[in-house]
């Protein structure tokens, strides 16, 4: 529908800039934004994170390869939401190294996987309790975004099947780091759906560095507009799947 996407609690990683700072602007924007919007970054003083044309949104600082940054973000979002809980973790925080099959390393394998992998593992696993506490506060309604949800922000070159811009670009520890995150999004669903979390993997289209027109949206605001609008539209039977900003299920 054309009513948004409504959510009373969202927590977005990854917002020093780009597709990050684009969502948060987007969920600012809704009709009926968040009442509690939470943006981790990286450097909250740095160019992205405090400079808004919007109302501005509570700063947890969360290094999402830091346990104890992100125990100190659960702290800060508890203190804030209490006994509603969180409903909407969106794990935006990503990062790439350019590289072939050949130029490949293990140094990059390694720094990739870290924060694209094992960071929106060790979030969500903190962010549990509190999106359980959402999921009983809304009671036995369906599953949504507006109850609880843990949306991890992957990509089409993460699917085995697709195997999309070979040609374009390898970037292998990009493309593992996201297959790998991707299994975490199946993962998460059989474990948490039953406590009424939905979890999905979005391609939001932004393939960076952007190749040639045609892959993917022309502007980021396309993007986000296409990721907001999905998320609005997700229910029990999206749980441990995969979808792209225009609506569209992605195989694996």
């Amino acid at each position: 529908g054309m009513e948004g996407l409504s959510v009373s609690s969202v927590l977005l990683t990854g917002c020093d800039g780009g597709l990050g700072l684009g969502l948060l602007k987007g969920l600012l924007e809704q009709p009926s934004p968040p009442r509690h919007l939470f943006a981790a970054c990286l450097d909250p003083q740095g160019k992205g994170c405090g400079h808004h044309p919007v109302p501005k949104p509570s700063f947890p600082l969360a290094d999402v390869t830091d346990p104890n940054s992100i125990k100190a973000a659960v702290g800060k979002v508890r203190e804030e939401v209490g006994s509603a809980g969180l409903n909407l973790l969106i794990n935006n925080s990503g990062t790439t190294r350019r590289s072939t099959l050949a130029t490949e390393t293990a140094e990059n394998m390694s720094l990739v996987y870290t924060t694209n992998t094992i960071g929106p593992l060790q979030t969500s696993q903190a962010f549990l309790p509190l999106l359980k506490e959402a999921a009983e506060a809304q009671g036995q309604r369906g599953m949504s975004c507006s109850r609880a949800a843990i949306v991890n922000i992957s990509s089409i070159l993460g699917s085995i099947e697709v195997a999309e811009a070979w040609e374009e670009r390898q970037d292998i520890s990009y493309r593992c780091s996201k297959a790998a995150l991707n299994m975490l999004t199946k993962c998460l669903a059989l474990e948490y759906g039953s406590s009424g979390i939905l979890c999905v993997s979005v391609d939001p289209g932004r393939v960076t560095p952007p190749l040639e027109q045609g892959m993917g949206p022309v502007t980021e605001e396309e993007s986000v507009r296409g990721v907001l609008r999905l998320l609005a539209q997700l229910s029990a039977t999206s749980n441990g799947t995969f979808w792209d900003w225009r609506g569209q299920q992605l195989p694996w």
